[in-house]
């Protein structure tokens, strides 16, 4: 019997390596970046084309690499990080395998730019496929300039399986934020398609937060600070108060490495136990310094799990840690109600030692008897007139102020009726049978149908987010989508990187009527909206829209339509709670049923259940 296991040839390993390591156009980024940030860069340059996928350029001012290792940068476990397997636990580095370079080169064409401080001339290197197609003496500045093209040119299935641009730029900005995060000392910026996304330049960690997010986020932020002998922690959390609904800006660094820890979440949310309104979420930018020989970063190709010597440990000092940070600046209550908060004194001048008793200086020559003043005098008072007025006084009150005792009484209940019983057989007329269709709203959540074969209960909300998700869709595909000018244009603030998303699917809110005047760094501009909403409902609307796209609502195959008319939707549906008149009830029992797909919601949830008069009787026979 023939042998039948095979060595495979070094490009497929490399193909299969980069199945692991380079998933979308974001991990390319990610390990670019990385790759910059070890080689001692102050400056980082991202260049993006069509969402990465014809071209990802990285520029840094590093140190650079020599001719053999700029060659050498590309073979499988090739990396100047570590030399030895004990080097894997004393870490302090962002890579270490080797394998990313090794990884894109086989999936992509690669050029390669790199010189040392020292040397006149750098070098070149073009790779297509794991095969190197030239090399060459070139002259270019010091640092290393590296261009990944056509990403998965010779792996179409993969190609087709990343999602729209939108989705893809959401996921590399993703990584850009956390790698700018974790470094505030290095400049950073991204331009997407010849727009400058952002620029951010060295600065300490705050400035460096809201740079990245918006300039409203600095009020928001609590500082953390906590040095221990296993564990430093240091950076912000937000106020309790601007809590979002969904996870988002939840940032863990640990040195200097971006991770991942719902065990260390928890201990973040237990912080704010009190504090939180059910189903909020926190936001926070920790960062955590460790020794490097109590961490294990070789557990995932993308390195962002970590497995800790002392979870227990750390959890404790992390939630002790946000929860003194909460009550030095007086974000958690106190139980004293007579305590008044503006006698407080600041937490800072707590380490300003003992207050100087302030000197007190004294006119030894001061006297205030030394001038007299002459008053007018003022007459006295006598006491035995003053009586006789005063009795003078009340004989007129008692005089004008009698009144017949059978006046007063009718006077006070000439309004009082008095409450006739309610009839017996009135308190029933309400649950006699009812005609069919007539509707009933329960606990102001569902609303209850009577017809020939029972009755049914429709959940209101998502009745409405069915009604209008199909109108939506309708006014958007089939119809032209009118659309209403506002008499004052409307301005709206965003993060930098909320921006360039509305401004990628910026075609798509027109056809469905939005009218853009202008875009800015900070804010939006809006000149005209669907005539279906109104002006207060436009943050609420792109909020949602955008919640909804990062969370990869849409499909690689649905255009951004689907998703906007769900969105609009969920924003504008009524909400549990809501109170509606019977003509309301019984329009959206109506519209409902004459949807296209009555039954469900347009995110999958059931809308209605029937009981039919032999499931009722069964209930009560049993």
């Amino acid at each position: 019997m023939s042998d039948i296991i095979q060595l495979l040839p070094d490009h497929v390993a490399n193909q299969i390596a980069a199945g692991e390591v380079v998933q979308r156009p974001a991990s390319v980024v990610k390990e670019l970046l990385e790759n910059a940030i070890d080689a001692g860069a102050t400056s980082i340059k991202l260049l993006l084309k069509d969402a990465g996928k014809t071209l990802i350029q990285v520029i840094d001012d590093g140190k650079g690499m020599s001719t053999t290792d700029a060659r050498l940068s590309f073979e499988r476990h090739a990396t100047s990080k570590i030399k030895d397997a004990q080097d894997l636990f004393n870490l302090n580095t962002k890579g270490f395998r080797g394998e990313a370079l090794a990884s894109i080169a086989a999936i992509a064409h690669v050029e390669l730019k790199t010189k040392q401080e020292d040397e006149e001339l750098g070098t070149q290197i073009k790779i297509e496929g794991s095969k190197i197609t030239s090399q060459d003496t070139i002259s270019t500045a010091k640092g290393t300039s590296l261009a990944v093209k056509n990403l998965f040119y010779n792996i179409p299935a993969r190609r087709n399986f990343l999602k729209s641009d939108t989705i893809e730029t959401r996921h590399i900005v993703d990584e850009f934020q956390r790698v700018a995060l974790a470094h505030p000392d290095i400049t950073f910026l991204l331009h997407h398609n010849n727009n400058e996304v952002y620029h951010l330049k060295k600065s300490n960690l705050r400035k460096r937060i809201v740079a990245i997010f918006s300039p409203k986020m600095n009020e928001k932020l609590v500082p953390i600070q906590e040095q221990t002998d296993i564990i430093t922690i240091t950076g912000f959390v937000a106020k309790p108060e601007f809590s979002k609904k969904k996870r988002g800006e939840q940032f863990f660094f640990v040195n200097d490495r971006f991770i991942k820890s719902s065990y260390l979440n928890h201990a973040v949310v237990n912080a704010f136990e009190g504090l939180l309104e059910n189903g909020s979420h926190p936001s926070y930018f920790l960062y955590l310094d460790v020794p490097p020989n109590s961490i294990d970063i070789n557990i995932h190709p993308t390195k962002t799990e970590i497995k800790f010597d002392n979870e227990k440990a750390l959890y404790a000092i992390l939630r002790a840690t946000i929860k003194h940070s909460l009550g030095q600046y007086n974000v958690a209550p106190v139980l004293d109600f007579e305590r008044d908060a503006n006698l407080d004194t600041p937490y800072d001048y707590s380490k300003k030692g003992t207050p100087s008793v302030p000197p007190i200086t004294v006119d030894p020559n001061f006297n205030p008897f030394k001038t007299e003043t002459q008053y007018e005098s003022t007459p006295t008072i006598n006491s035995g007139s003053s009586s006789n007025t005063s009795s003078s006084s009340t004989q007129s009150y008692q005089a004008n102020f009698k009144k017949d005792p059978g006046n007063w009484e009718a006077l006070y209940t000439s309004n009082i009726q008095p409450l006739d019983p309610v009839p017996q057989e009135q308190l029933f007329e309400s649950y006699q049978e009812t005609e069919t269709g007539k509707t009933f709203q329960i606990q102001k959540k569902y609303l209850l149908s009577s017809i020939k074969s029972g009755v049914v209960l429709i959940h209101q909300s998502l009745a409405h987010q069915r009604i209008l998700y199909e109108e939506f869709l309708e006014n958007i595909t089939v119809k032209e989508a009118s659309s209403q000018q506002l008499l004052f244009p409307v301005s709206i603030s965003f993060s930098t990187s909320d921006i360039e998303m509305i401004y990628t699917i910026k075609s798509d809110l027109e056809s469905a009527g939005f009218m853009f005047d202008e875009f800015t760094k900070e804010s939006v501009v809006i000149g005209g909206i669907p005539t279906s909403i109104t002006e207060s409902q436009i943050t609420l609307i792109l909020e949602q829209l955008l919640d909804d796209i990062k969370l990869e609502v849409p499909d690689a195959s649905f255009s951004h339509f689907d998703v906007m008319a769900k969105s609009f939707a969920k924003s504008l549906a009524i909400k549990t709670g809501t109170l509606l008149s019977t003509k309301e009830q019984e329009n959206l029992v109506n519209d409902l049923f004459s949807c296209k797909e009555p039954s469900v919601s347009p995110f999958g949830k059931p809308i209605f259940k029937t009981l039919t008069l032999h499931e009722i009787d069964a209930i009560f026979n049993k």
